[in-house]
């Protein structure tokens, strides 16, 4: 109830809206979602449509790469959701029905397996959190500990299936999340090339998507995963850094704003307004990443 209460009352502020109308009419806005149900997926496009224009991630990087002779429409913001976990298949009648463009990141190596994502089965948070810091090595050893490893399939299934996105691929544009979701920072050179090319790869002789972007896991990256980008052929990189995008920002840095899969309207409009991540700032509040 607290947590509501702070955001109705940053909403009602009206300071979202000075930031939505001034700042953020030339700017190009993203927003990254993992796991968010189905209906509350209606009230957020709902509540973005009235408030910007939502577009493609495809149609920011065509007019980034010809501004003459393309345009944007005024407030634009982009939806994405990363991992492509099982329960982004429900957002299928609602895509249908809504026609909002939206981009869904793949791990490769989970997707169409009874794999599991690793930081489900850490103790905690906490502990999930901890090991996002620590060499990768060390994480799957932790992991491993745990009774867990990247190709270990289980009874259920956390992750969309091969079919499930082939029903969706002419509604979603799929792009690359990695293979199995290690930080890519904290990866050997030849494990962080291997995540950056063979998803590309997979997905693309898969699926027969055009892989030209990849949300860098957790948001964390380098100039190694940069060059590796670069070498693998893709058009950009996106992060978790806070902020908007123009037309002069670094493809391979594109700003995200992260939000959580329950926020209610309030929590939405604030964060959306890149309000809550500049209070943030100033309050060295904690951030999530996933």
């Amino acid at each position: 109830m607290l947590r509501s209460a702070v955001f109705a009352l940053l909403r009602f502020s009206g300071l979202p809206l000075i930031l939505r109308e001034i700042v953020q009419r030339s700017k190009i806005t993203i927003l990254v979602y993992h796991a968010m149900p189905a209906p509350f997926a209606e009230r957020h496009f709902q509540a973005l449509s009235a408030r910007y224009n939502i577009i493609s991630l495809s149609a920011y990087l065509a007019w980034k790469k010809n501004k003459s002779a393309l345009s944007l429409p005024p407030k634009p913001i982009i939806i994405t959701f990363d991992d492509g976990h099982k329960a982004n298949y429900e957002l299928k009648p609602l895509l249908e029905k809504h026609h909002v463009p939206v981009t869904i990141f793949l791990c490769s190596g989970i997707v169409g397996t009874q794999g599991h994502y690793w930081w489900s089965h850490a103790k905690n948070p906490a502990e999930a959190r901890a090991l996002k810091a620590v060499p990768d090595e060390q994480r799957a050893q932790v992991m491993l500990e745990r009774g867990h490893f990247d190709t270990k399939e289980y009874e259920t299934r956390e992750a969309l299936t091969w079919d499930e996105i082939a029903e969706m691929k002419c509604l979603v544009d799929f792009q690359s999340h990695g293979v199995f979701h290690p930080i890519l920072p904290a990866c050997s050179d030849e494990r962080a090339r291997s995540e950056v090319f063979e998803s590309k790869k997979t997905l693309e002789q898969r699926c027969g998507l055009k892989i030209c972007a990849l949300a860098y896991p957790n948001g964390d990256y380098s100039d190694r995963e940069i060059s590796l980008l670069r070498s693998a052929d893709y058009t950009c990189g996106l992060t978790l850094d806070p902020g908007f995008n123009d037309s002069a920002t670094d493809s391979f840095c594109l700003r995200r704003i992260p939000l959580p899969d329950d926020a209610d309207i309030s929590e939405l409009i604030v964060k959306a307004s890149g309000l809550w991540a500049s209070l943030r700032s100033l309050w060295r509040l904690p951030g999530l990443r996933h």
